[in-house]
């Protein structure tokens, strides 16, 4: 009883807000997974070697979106039972997904060591991400269901993510019988931090997990798992010349751009786990596999492919997404109450 007062979902839920705003109130500055959404832009110049024109490579921001997207993927680490009504869980996790590092529409990351040219690493192959999580079984509208809410941070960076879910379990509890218990999804992120992209990423997902107990004190849950997301990148005005200042140099303002509105990004995902549980102790292992992307922002007017022009600009080409397959290992800790 002395555990359960001390680590009360109150208790446990303050902690969780006071670290995240400690996490939040950090200093401002450049960090080595900081996304510099300039070094997409394609600069014409004048004569005179003067900048003159500028716009956005379509190409490249498709496929960076879209594997970002896999990066701030809605969090999964559930198996297909729910929590129960009265149930509360609370955790912390920390994932690694794998990024593309050598593509050239990776060399926004501010790590880059060549901002400007291809065939080098931009950065680290693996993005770590710390996630914070509170859960909750419900009866509302419909038996079976639960709810979920957190944030995800993108580790040496400024870049954090609002999730939330809703599952309901279609078929739970028949622990006695050979019948996995089935669940169906919905879940949504939605990036923060980057001032010069609007990114929604969409999730649908149908699972299923089958309990077992150990000696009568553990809980052991394999579960597994196919997964839909959206990626849905909505472009705010970039600086084409965040380096010059638009106070001195006359014209500079007129350099800003948008990438036009992306056709939604589709990526599949496939995902196994494992929950583990020892009194209101638990530690879920997941590992998720995204296939690689293959959707097309469709242009009215033209059949050109933009791989196949020298400098495909945001108009006048299809981009079809060059995202490779993406792999993502996630450790999960938590108290369920």
């Amino acid at each position: 009883m002395l555990f359960r007062r001390v680590f009360s979902p109150g208790t446990v839920s303050a902690a969780i807000v006071a670290l995240a705003m400690a996490l939040g109130s950090a200093p401002a500055h450049a960090d080595d997974n900081d996304i510099v959404m300039s070094r997409l832009a394609v600069v014409d110049t004048d004569g005179m070697g003067n900048p003159s024109d500028a716009f956005g490579n379509n190409l490249l921001f498709r496929s960076m979106v879209s594997e970002l997207g896999v990066v701030f993927a809605p969090r999964l680490l559930t198996p297909s039972n729910t929590l129960g009504f009265s149930e509360f869980q609370f955790s912390f996790d920390l994932g690694f997904t794998s990024i593309t590092d050598t593509a050239d529409y990776w060399r926004v990351l501010e790590s880059s060591p060549n901002p400007t040219g291809s065939g080098v690493s931009h950065g680290s192959g693996m993005m770590k991400t710390l996630g914070i999580f509170m859960r909750k079984g419900i009866w509302f509208p419909l038996p079976s269901f639960e709810v979920g809410a957190g944030a995800v941070n993108l580790l040496g960076s400024g870049l954090w993510a609002a999730q939330g879910y809703a599952k309901f379990a279609l078929h739970e509890g028949y622990h006695d019988l050979p019948l996995p218990s089935v669940a169906v999804r919905g879940s949504a992120s939605r990036l923060m931090g980057l001032k010069d992209l609007d990114l929604t990423v969409a999730s649908f997902d149908v699972s299923a997990s089958k309990l077992v107990g150990l000696s009568g004190t553990w809980n052991i849950e394999p579960y597994v798992g196919w997964n839909l997301l959206w990626i849905i990148p909505r472009s705010e005005v970039v600086d084409a010349t965040p380096h010059i200042d638009p106070f001195t140099t006359m014209g500079d303002n007129s350099l800003n751009f948008v990438f036009k509105d992306q056709v939604n990004i589709t990526r599949n995902r496939v995902f196994l786990g494992v929950k583990a549980q020892y009194y209101v102790f638990k530690l879920t292992l997941e590992a998720a596999f995204a296939l690689a992307g293959n959707s097309v922002d469709d242009r009215s007017g033209t059949d050109l492919d933009c791989a196949s022009m020298a400098v495909p600009t945001t108009t006048s080409c299809d981009s079809t997404d060059q995202a490779q397959a993406q792999q993502t290992y996630t450790f999960s800790l938590g108290l369920d109450f």
